[in-house]
């Protein structure tokens, strides 16, 4: 079947009411029939829900759709998308390893990496999204006794300057030298790229964004290699950043529509990047299906379409992206992305606010950017209001100088 189908005709067990859309399993813990059913349930020769910090019937359902989705083995859902991202790391890697990841990264990402993982000796380094298989390659530590760098963790496209990693060229790499290699997938989403099937061992989404595509509820989600996904349920299992079964129900229902919506999101996007790009008060745009993205062909090989995020940089600073804000109409000003509603951010001073200053510049994230998170609504409205955002800004940046 289609991904289309998979997403809306994969269901967990009805029960004996018949019910067509699957209900909400809100309950703590499930009950036993018997003491030997209880022993067999929690030694696993028996399979079936215990207690809902470790499974339920609506985090299943919601998992089951997503490994359809990726073309993967085995899932586990997190409370956050985040939660999915460290339990992703601590639950494979530990004191002496080293983990290799791309240095654009969304900024808890990255105190992850250097503030948290850095305390239990894992140590890390950083690599351009664009450097060449021999600069990924030189980054890879070997160790007379086993392979030390354990694991290469990428975002692509990045959060929020939309730089791409080549998937393929990593998954050379992994070959030869037997790292996991770890990939969010959450700005394309299962419906444009599918990271597993370009090699990637583990593909990771907070499903708070275009999975759930509302701005409702919260959840995350790892997905790939069943052998991997053990230890992470096992960490996850006894730390406990679990997803409610309402927001799971939320989220399994919402992938039944993500289909239709990126469709949307994407032919929004591209057209609204075409028109802000022709715009003379707009210094640069970023998108990976405009031919003037540094990395176009890529996006083209590995993803179906350019996705629903848009990077634009304004001359002026933080006060002509002030000025651009206020004259904004119909976009939302927020930190989220991934809603029907079109949000406009500045990562100088919100999602990568904690970052130093030469961590920022090495990320191209200036005062004057701006990330946008284009909404499903009529793109002759947003090109409209967008234009003449930059045009009036423009005019009032100009009138106080």
């Amino acid at each position: 079947m289609q991904k289309q189908t998979k997403a809306i005709r994969t269901q967990a067990p009805k029960s004996q009411n018949r019910e067509h859309s699957v209900p909400l399993y809100l309950t703590s813990s499930f009950a036993f029939e018997s003491a030997e059913q209880g022993e067999a349930l929690f030694n696993e020769s028996e399979p079936g829900n215990i207690y809902s910090r470790f499974s339920n019937p609506n985090v299943t359902e919601f998992v089951d759709k997503v490994c359809m989705l990726e073309n993967a083995e085995d899932g586990i859902a997190t409370g956050t998308g985040m939660a999915a991202v460290f339990a992703s790391m601590a639950g494979l890697l530990k004191s002496g390893d080293h983990l290799v990841a791309c240095r654009a990264l969304f900024g808890s990402a990255h105190q992850i990496i250097t503030q948290i993982l850095s305390k239990w000796g894992i140590t890390y380094t950083y690599v351009d999204a664009t450097a060449t298989e021999a600069e990924w390659e030189a980054a890879i530590q070997p160790n007379a006794a086993r392979p030390n760098t354990k694991m290469v963790y990428l975002e692509t496209p990045s959060n929020p300057g939309l730089e791409l990693v080549d998937l393929t060229m990593l998954a050379r790499l992994k070959e030869k030298h037997g790292f996991i290699l770890n990939v969010d997938n959450c700005f394309a989403t299962p419906i444009l790229q599918t990271p597993l099937d370009l090699g990637a061992d583990l593909s990771i989404h907070s499903a708070t964004k275009f999975m759930d595509g509302q701005g409702r509820v919260l959840g995350g989600i790892v997905v790939g290699r069943a052998d991997l996904i053990a230890p992470i349920r096992f960490f996850a299992r006894h730390t406990g950043p679990s997803l409610s079964p309402f927001n799971a129900w939320v989220l399994s229902k919402s992938l039944e529509t993500l289909d239709l919506r990126m469709e949307r999101h994407c032919r929004n996007a591209l057209a609204l990047a075409e028109a802000l790009e022709n715009h003379p008060d707009v210094a640069r745009v970023l998108y990976p299906f405009l031919p003037s993205h540094p990395q176009h062909e890529l996006a083209r090989a590995q993803m179906s379409a350019g996705g629903a995020i848009i990077t634009i940089e304004l001359d002026g600073g933080f006060e002509r992206v002030s000025a651009f804000f206020e004259a904004l109409q119909i976009p939302t000003l927020s930190s989220n992305l991934g809603d029907s509603r079109t949000i406009v951010t500045n990562p100088n001073t919100t999602t990568h606010a904690k970052l130093k200053p030469d961590e920022k510049a090495a990320l191209g994230i200036t005062p004057g950017l701006i990330r946008i998170s284009v909404g499903l609504e009529a793109i002759d409205d947003l090109i409209e209001d967008f234009l003449q955002a930059a045009s009036v800004s423009a005019e009032v940046l100009q009138e106080r100088v």
